[in-house]
């Protein structure tokens, strides 16, 4: 199809202004995850009881507690998240057209999104004895980690292919696909074991960093305690292999300064990592970590998408 320049121009714009929209869905997905951190790490989880998606039972909670106002506010912005992704999906089938593959990513975030909102009802019902552990739980809690991952990745994958004019790929029949599928999922095992960690350090607090490695490693300790040590053997290997793969493929035709940056990102994620442990895992240095582990797992999938697709048309 030949459009006219002022034609052109305008179809830029429309899609531009998707992207834009796009970019926006990002960023607020990662603020309602950070405050779903908030939620479990203040013990608020079970503000709401464990009824689901009513609040104590009813739409709005009455003279609310603290931990109630929390977790509510947590789910009202979840909420204001399937309109969005739902927006976003009819605006990206409206300004794109066939074989875009913007299209499917935009699908793929909103059946994640589902997914995501279908995990968070299952981790309320099996609290709902507020014991905080149990081992279906801990099992749900990291599907749900993983799932929002893949829901970050959809998103961020819409958000940079409408922001090219010609969205179009093929998978690239040579290169370093595979370490780059790797590297994601390296970075998955990371963050589900992460989430591990986590409730882990919200259930059984320590008061000091012995009694902390007392906990992880004695016959007496909980199950839960005793695979905290998941997280930082799973994230010393798979950093380290994330790490190769930036410097030896990020940068393959030497003309672009993502996977550097990347890689200065995962460097500063391991040193917060250590901090955490250290400092006995301060509710603020735990939603930092998140934060930046949620901006590593943007760029890897970036420069991976770029290593493993190639423009229609683009010698593979």
């Amino acid at each position: 199809m030949n459009l006219q320049p002022g034609s052109a121009r305008k179809v830029s714009q429309n899609r531009s202004a998707v992207a834009t929209f796009a970019w926006f869905a990002v960023i607020y997905h990662i603020a309602v995850i950070l405050w779903g951190a908030y939620v479990r790490a203040s013990h608020s989880g079970a503000g709401c009881g464990n009824h689901w998606p009513l609040c104590n039972g009813t739409v709005l909670p009455v003279a609310p507690q603290l931990e109630t106002i929390i977790e509510f506010t947590h789910r009202v912005t979840s909420g204001l998240a399937v309109f969005i992704v739902l927006a976003l999906v009819v605006w990206c089938w409206r300004r794109t057209s066939k074989g875009d593959w913007a299209r499917y990513s935009s699908i793929c975030s909103l059946i994640f999104l589902v997914n995501e909102a279908l995990l968070g009802a299952l981790l309320v019902a099996l609290d709902a004895g507020g014991q905080g552990y149990t081992p279906s739980r801990v099992v749900v809690l990291c599907v749900h980690f993983g799932n929002t991952l893949l829901l970050l990745a959809a998103l961020t994958l819409t958000a940079e292919w409408l922001s090219d004019s010609t969205a179009q790929f093929t998978v690239r029949k040579e290169g370093p696909s595979s370490s780059g599928a790797l590297s994601l999922i390296a970075i998955m095992i990371v963050g589900m074991t992460g989430a591990l960690a986590a409730l882990g350090d919200t259930l059984f607090p320590a008061t000091s960093l012995r009694v902390s490695m007392l906990q992880d490693f004695s016959s007496a300790g909980n199950a839960l305690q005793h695979l905290r040590f998941l997280h930082p053997a799973a994230a010393l290997i798979g950093a380290s292999f994330v790490l190769w793969f930036l410097l030896k493929y990020g940068d393959k035709d030497g003309q672009s300064r993502m996977p550097m940056i990347v890689a200065s990102i995962l460097v500063l994620q391991i040193a917060l990592g250590g901090f955490n442990v250290l400092l006995l895992a301060p509710i603020w240095l735990q939603i930092l970590h998140l934060l930046v582990a949620e901006v590593l797992w943007i760029g890897v999938v970036l420069v991976s998408s770029r290593l493993i697709m190639a423009p229609r048309g683009e010698a593979l």
